[in-house]
């Protein structure tokens, strides 16, 4: 009996508790995470007290725990920083609207699909499927000139709608062709 009263004044951690919270507040400046040092450092210290050394002072070793306990804890919290500013960096701060990006499809979807019907497989074949002129002719049962020829006017219909939408963001008009008459003034 005597031999355990004798261990437990050597463990008596809670006589150094107004000790440890006066440390851990001075460490971490702020009240509450104080005590939440404090507590993982009893918690650390009773789960560890198979280890403790009597010879070694039951003050300085628990002193010790709470600034290793620190220590990790500040540690932990710089590299979880560090974390998420790579994460941070890795994505842009302002993604264009989603909005934009759907209407500009579906006015290419529409583009296509209005393109005359042999114009729209020819394109399909060879841009979509990505088959090689000579393939996409063979399926289409065409001669290759005539693919190209379906290839090019199918892609300058698209080019076309390219352009006269740029024209429109930047603030112009698209370019008008006259097509017979002039565009002098009449007499």
């Amino acid at each position: 009996m005597e031999l355990m009263t004798s261990q437990r004044s050597r463990f008596d951690t809670l006589g150094q508790l107004t000790a440890l919270r006066r440390y851990a507040r001075s460490l971490t400046r702020d009240d509450v995470a104080a005590e939440d040092l404090v507590h993982d450092t009893l918690l650390r210290a009773y789960e560890r007290r198979g280890s403790f050394e009597a010879g070694r002072g039951l003050r300085a070793w628990l002193f010790s725990i709470l600034h290793n306990l620190f220590v990790d804890g500040q540690r932990a919290r710089r590299a979880d920083e560090r974390r998420k500013a790579l994460v941070a960096d890795l994505h842009p701060e302002h993604q264009p609207a989603v909005q934009d990006q759907q209407l500009r499809l579906a006015q290419l979807r529409r583009a296509f699909m209005d393109l005359p019907d042999e114009q729209r497989a020819a394109l399909h074949l060879v841009a979509i499927e990505g088959m090689s002129f000579a393939e996409a002719a063979k399926a289409l049962g065409i001669p290759s000139g005539t693919l190209m020829s379906r290839l090019a006017r199918a892609r300058a219909a698209l080019r076309a709608l390219e352009e006269g939408e740029a024209g429109a963001r930047r603030g112009k008009a698209p370019d008008l062709k006259i097509v017979g008459g002039s565009d002098g003034p009449s007499h």
